[in-house]
């Protein structure tokens, strides 16, 4: 039986192996999946022993997607411009590195919410890893206007300007949180880990359109704090991260597969497992 894991350190709490059975059941592939704790000093170690034994790729999450671009000899284009790599596949020909995140980001948005990102102004918080893993994919969607805003401006600028010769018609640029006061924007996406802590951005009022959607990339049972200021603030709809992790995991399973698995049903699964705690 194809053998696939997740790696990562922590990794106890990770839905990916839950995930990928469901969808293994669901196309009726035969692999086993696992979680794989490796050592913080012995990634590389991990990942040989690993293919050694038999298996045939890997998701990577923290701390070691960059440890993951590293090694792997040859990436996908998305993952060249993320500068991070969450899937590994394994090859007669070596180690293929791919990322994920921006297209399970954009297909969570366009195909399980709804939300059409062509013309539209997109505010992106955060200039770390999170965001540039999905900046690509979000250019390629051609929105009108894409703005990183960052507690340390000049990060948000730098990434912009790297990603200037990405962006065709769209308009990209970065700044400090403070400089969007006054704008408004159809989709703001938070790529900041605040969530996590309980903490919010320190954005100004008033920068919801009418119909704008607010999205966090972490999830939880109930609303986090940034989705729940964002509706205070006026968002019309909100949405967390759960359904940008099944749709990464179910581009990962398509890498490694060649076929792709129906998410929906997936998802509603895992989120009534989630609100169930």
């Amino acid at each position: 039986m194809d053998r696939y894991a997740v790696v990562g350190n922590p990794i106890a709490h990770s839905k990916s192996p839950w995930i990928h059975a469901a969808f293994a059941r669901q196309t009726g592939q035969a692999l086993a999946y696992e979680a794989l704790l490796a050592p913080l000093d012995d990634f590389a170690g991990t990942v040989a022993r690993f293919r050694a034994e038999g298996g045939r790729g890997l998701n990577v999450t923290v701390p070691f997607k960059l440890e993951a671009f590293a090694l792997a000899g040859q990436r996908t284009p998305r993952a060249e411009a993320a500068g991070a790599v969450n899937t590994l596949a394994f090859g007669a020909d070596g180690l293929l590195g791919d990322n994920t995140d921006g297209a399970g980001l954009v297909r969570d948005l366009a195909i399980n919410l709804g939300c059409s990102l062509a013309g539209r102004r997109i505010l992106l918080l955060g200039a770390g890893g999170a965001t540039r893993g999905v900046l690509l994919p979000l250019l390629d969607s051609a929105p009108a206007r894409l703005c990183i805003a960052n507690r340390t401006p000049h990060k948000a600028v730098e990434l912009a300007q790297g990603f200037a010769p990405h962006a065709g018609t769209t308009r990209i640029d970065g700044c400090g949180f403070d400089v969007v006061a006054g704008e408004r924007f159809d989709l703001v996406i938070n790529a900041t880990a605040a969530s996590l802590s309980g903490e919010l951005p320190p954005l100004p009022p008033g920068l919801y359109a009418d119909g704008a959607l607010a999205y966090d990339m972490m999830y939880g049972r109930g609303h986090t704090p940034f989705l729940r200021a964002a509706l205070a603030d006026g968002a019309a709809r909100v949405a967390d991260g759960l359904g940008m992790l099944v749709e990464q995991a179910a581009e990962s399973f398509a890498l490694w597969r060649g076929v792709r698995p129906d998410s929906a049903p997936v998802l509603t699964e895992l989120r009534r497992l989630v609100e169930a705690g």
